[in-house]
């Protein structure tokens, strides 16, 4: 079922969750066993996120060398895995970076075959390592070339242009919102008016990039619907569970975290961060719930112990 299906049947909010691919070499038990601590919550769609290849470099006794490392795989056979073994619907992340249009032609078929309906198209992290396009090939640069990419193949247009009855795929398109704006746009309004052409191109959905002050969220709502944007924007959370998201999550996610929290988590020890961090997202649940959100997304890394925390304490 596409997500936009479940958003319009779902008769109170919805709980979802984002998880990380594993390592190269990893272990799928072990993903299942994290996927099954969270199947309590009647999760009814996954998304499962993707990454390219980078340029990590080296301190050697030699001196420094380049290292590239390839990309974390396994997007499309977790999405595939998960949806089989859980009868749940799940949303690989389909990239710009990293991968030519040809590249992305070829795993929207196999999603297609595989009874994947739904997609998050976005540009991905820039990328350290520029992989080299092969001649006769092309990338999409923006997600916005993207999701036209993935709306002309739901209309039945590859990209070899003489294919004839080509069948139309049929996937539920979903974006990126950013509340606090894309770290790259001049304004929040310029960017807005970048989401809302991807819309008007064939997205379905927004899922907006974590926050930690409703009002960033409500206040980018208000602005989108002001703009023409009716479709869902789902609202993105983390919850805070070291001192360390401190530093890491405002610079990997250009997104700012409140005095309140950033003091308390300062001052408190750091085996009392998570209880701190659950608190803070409790209060931000319970505030989007009564202010009418669809749904509450969730960014989870590899433990489920900080929702687990969370769900006890949130009346649904």
């Amino acid at each position: 079922m596409k997500v936009i299906e479940h958003l319009d049947k779902a008769k109170n909010p919805l709980i979802s969750f984002e998880i990380l691919p594993l390592p190269r070499g990893g272990d799928i038990n072990v993903l299942f066993n994290s996927i099954d601590a969270l199947i309590k919550y009647n999760p009814p769609f996954i998304d499962v996120t993707s990454h390219s290849a980078q340029v990590q470099y080296e301190e050697t006794p030699s001196g420094i060398k380049k290292k590239v490392k390839r990309k974390r795989p396994g997007t499309i056979g977790i999405s595939v895995a998960i949806q089989n073994k859980y009868n749940i619907d799940t949303v690989p992340h389909i990239l710009c970076n990293g991968f030519t249009k040809e590249e992305t032609e070829d795993a929207l078929i196999e999603l297609n075959y595989l009874g994947i309906q739904n997609v998050l198209a976005v540009r991905g992290d820039e990328l350290s390592f520029k992989k080299p396009i092969p001649e006769g090939r092309t990338s999409n640069i923006y997600a916005t070339d993207l999701v036209k990419q993935i709306s002309d193949m739901n209309a039945g247009k590859y990209l070899e242009e003489d294919l004839l009855d080509a069948a139309p795929t049929n996937f539920c398109i979903g974006i990126g919102g950013y509340p606090e704006k894309h770290f790259e746009a001049p304004n929040l309004n310029t960017d807005i008016k970048i989401a809302k052409n991807k819309i008007d191109l064939g997205a379905d959905y927004i899922v907006t990039q974590m926050f930690f002050n409703n009002k960033h969220y409500l206040d980018y709502v208000e602005k989108c619907r002001a703009s023409g944007i009716k479709v869902p924007i789902i609202p993105g959370l983390k919850i805070l569970t070291s001192k360390n998201h401190l530093n890491s999550i405002p610079k990997s996610f250009f997104v700012e975290i409140p005095d309140e929290l950033s003091n308390e988590v300062l001052e408190a020890k750091p085996e009392h961060v998570m209880d701190i961090g659950v608190e803070w997202a409790l209060k931000q649940s319970e505030d989007l719930l009564n202010n009418g959100v669809p749904s509450l997304h969730f960014y989870i890394m590899q433990s489920s112990k900080p929702i687990d925390k969370l769900m006890m304490k949130l009346k649904l």
